[in-house]
């Protein structure tokens, strides 16, 4: 279940799965940036954006405290890309956190409330909050960001096992 200093445990290894599934499963809706407007996936999402959104959220607060728990076990990153390494994992977390709050502030800045797996969680009051909208549309500009961060952590898993050739990829499969 704990982490080694060789290998992650059973309960990291499921938190980074099951986050990496639902943000891209999140990551479906750049389709509606990508063709300018409401695309077909993007409007088959919509439903259950803001609801993975909130998963996603709570699944990372879950991961910190058990990272930080975890701190003293884990594979410890040496030489000199250490820095990269965990400056690169530290954008990636903070990412995952600013995501789901920034969507989150944007629906309530425009007075749209909040609603998840069919509960109404912040009630709609029509009025906008203009700092909540102002926070709120990053949200976008976050989601790119987050893009090429998840695009380079992909890359740089694959660079390791294929052409290092070291277990950076499989201390994270299982």
């Amino acid at each position: 279940m704990n982490d080694s200093t060789h290998h992650y445990g059973a309960v990291t290894r499921v938190l980074h799965w099951a986050t990496a599934l639902l943000i891209l499963s999140q990551f479906l809706k750049f389709g509606d940036r990508i063709n300018d407007g409401e695309h077909w996936i993007g409007q088959t999402l919509v439903p259950t954006h803001i609801s993975l959104g909130l998963l996603v959220l709570a699944l990372v607060v879950f991961r910190v405290v058990w990272a930080i728990r975890q701190r003293s076990q884990r594979p410890q990153h040496e030489g000199p890309t250490a820095l990269l390494v965990k400056g690169g994992h530290g954008l990636l977390y903070l990412s995952m956190l600013l995501m789901p709050l920034t969507g989150i502030l944007y629906m309530v800045g425009n007075g749209y409330g909040l609603g998840a797996f069919g509960v109404q969680l912040i009630e709609k009051s029509g009025a906008e909050t203009g700092w909540m909208l102002a926070l709120g549309s990053l949200h976008s500009p976050i989601a790119w960001l987050f893009l090429v961060l998840v695009t380079g952590h992909i890359a740089a898993a694959l660079y390791h096992h294929f052409v290092v050739k070291d277990d950076t990829l499989r201390r994270m499969a299982g």
